[in-house]
């Protein structure tokens, strides 16, 4: 599944680049939304993001495209691995900025885990 955010100045640090709270924000909605598609009915929490490097700075102005695939589904858990692009005003090239695997956990009403189904079409993409 992929997804657009245009930065805008709202989202700057104190240094004029994108604030990298704000990018993990995004990435966690984003991938929360890939995960709730593919399991509907189900209540998701996020659980881990393997890492975080900022591979880049991004500039206002700048459109990101996240990039979201499913990396595993476990027996109450999913992982999507999550790529981020940037198309920098007036480039012409689009950079990765920031790469990590966010990892999910399917919970009941009281917050334990439950099983999520199996073999099933993912509408985000396929599995690998």
């Amino acid at each position: 599944m992929d997804n657009y955010v245009l930065v805008r100045p709202e989202h700057l640090n104190h240094y004029g680049y994108l604030f990298g709270g704000m990018m993990l924000k995004w990435i966690d909605e984003i991938a929360w939304l890939a995960a709730s598609m593919d399991f509907p009915g189900y209540s998701l929490v996020t659980v881990s993001m393997d890492r975080v490097i900022f591979k880049h700075r991004v500039e206002n102005g700048s459109i990101l495209k996240f990039i979201v695939l499913p990396e595993k589904i476990g027996r109450t858990s999913v992982s999507y691995n999550v790529a981020v692009e940037a198309d920098a005003p007036g480039s012409k090239e689009v950079v990765e900025v920031f790469s990590t695997n966010v990892k999910f956990v399917a919970i009941d009403a009281d917050g334990t885990p439950v099983p999520l189904p199996g073999n099933q079409e993912l509408r985000s993409g396929k599995l690998p």
